[in-house]
């Protein structure tokens, strides 16, 4: 049997006073918000990397948390440890005398299965085995990060599912799935993060998600979930459309320039952001003005052409630099003219790597899309670029991970991780 922390759950009196600490003062991010109605208790769940405190607030007078408040106060509940298989696990104490509460799993918060082993075998501590539904936490909160004189933050635009096999080209299956769960269709959960970029002078945003001019049946295939959306963030981030000064995009494709554009008052598909300037690279906005049989569903004109009938429209070249310390880097692959975002500062660097590295799950080199038109070419870049951004710690953005916006990529025995940073 091998068990490790999951989290520690706390019961609190008073929730708002937990999160302005918790959240607040140290920082942490509220994941997920549930209410286990079987156990008349609301769990929050805040991420602090690996594992996560389960702040636990009674929803009746008779639940057993409350019985818990009554009787000792606010303060540590239980800790919880994630076993793979928690029937295994259950049978194995029971064989060597250990009192349990629970025999058998009954289900928990967050799908998992749970099963509480008795204070009186752990030596005063309540300890709660769980096993996880196979599933993906949603990370969606903006998030500040300072590089030198820069402030950058990251966004969300919602969420979407593609097909998982597409996702990972020829890596087989049994290689991902623990890692990012696929649903009954195959499909796996995508983020959408843009970055804002600020350097007390100008705001930049890159990228802008799938906005809001999809039809039903595009989200009912792409199963998009919006209801936490790019205006969202920017007001928790305190700023607005109004308050961009520049919109860049990586490339055209819909998941990422979707909101670059809105439909107006008259019904017409106008700039969302009014006082921005748009770059768009010129190759990119060639093919994509040009579209194929192979990229034609991808390259939507509603979501750029309107820019240029606008005349916000500015087409840039390779190694452009868009604002002081961001430039443009072509890594091709995905599309031909794909684009990363270098950004420097005071001797830092991040990366917005948009569908280069599309999740930290693709940092192996072979981990290519079967999205990318130019795979082999993909392969160069990723090749060059991971021994740069290991060797010189560039932070690198995921823009399409679903629970991880940031880290650093680690290399350790040939083998890739990613130390999340945001």
């Amino acid at each position: 049997m091998k068990a490790i922390l999951d989290h520690i759950g706390i019961a609190v009196s008073d929730l708002p006073a937990s999160l302005k600490f918790f959240r607040d003062e140290l920082g942490l991010h509220v994941e997920a918000s549930e209410e286990i109605t079987s156990q008349k208790v609301r769990a929050h769940f805040l991420s602090t990397g690996t594992s996560s405190l389960e702040l636990l607030e009674a929803t009746a007078p008779d639940s057993p948390i409350a019985r818990y408040l009554d009787k000792r106060g606010p303060g540590l509940h239980h800790v919880a440890l994630r076993v793979e298989d928690i029937d295994a696990a259950l049978a194995h104490l029971k064989a060597r005398g250990v009192r349990l509460i629970d025999e058998r799993p009954r289900p928990g918060a967050e799908g998992a299965m749970v099963a509480f082993i008795h204070p009186s075998a752990a030596h005063g501590v309540l300890v709660e085995l769980k096993q996880p539904a196979p599933r993906v936490p949603l990370f969606k909160t903006p998030v500040r990060h300072t590089l030198g004189s820069v402030e950058l933050i990251t966004l969300s635009d919602g969420f979407f599912r593609l097909d998982g096999g597409a996702m990972f080209g020829v890596v087989p299956r049994t290689f991902w799935e623990k890692r990012l769960p696929p649903d009954d269709a195959n499909r796996i959960w995508l983020g959408m993060r843009p970055l804002i970029v600020r350097d007390g002078s100008t705001t930049l945003l890159i990228d802008a998600g799938c906005g809001d001019k999809m039809d039903a049946k595009s989200a009912a295939i792409y199963q998009l979930d919006r209801t936490y959306h790019l205006d969202h963030s920017l007001a928790e981030a305190g700023l607005s459309a109004a308050d961009i000064d520049i919109v860049l995009a990586s490339h055209l494709h819909f998941d990422h320039v979707g909101g670059f554009t809105a439909i107006g008052k008259d019904g017409n598909v106008v700039p969302r952001f009014p006082n921005a300037k748009y770059v768009v690279h010129r190759g990119e906005w060639d093919d994509a003005t040009h579209p194929h049989e192979r990229n034609r569903a991808s390259y939507l004109q509603e979501n750029f052409v309107p820019l240029e009938d606008a005349g916000v429209l500015t087409l840039v070249d390779e190694g452009a630099e868009v604002m002081p310390g961001v430039t443009l880097r072509r890594s091709g692959g995905h599309t031909a003219n794909h684009q990363v975002v270098m950004i420097e500062s005071e001797g830092r660097t991040a990366v917005f790597a948009a569908d280069m590295y599309p999740t930290s799950v693709h940092v192996p080199d072979p981990w290519i899309m079967g999205y990318d038109l130019y795979p082999m070419d993909t392969l160069a870049f990723k090749r060059a670029f991971a021994r740069e951004a290991i060797e010189r710690e560039h932070l690198v953005y995921f823009e399409h991970d679903p629970s991880l916006a940031a880290g650093y990529i680690r290399e350790k025995d040939g083998k890739r991780s990613v130390e999340r940073v945001i």
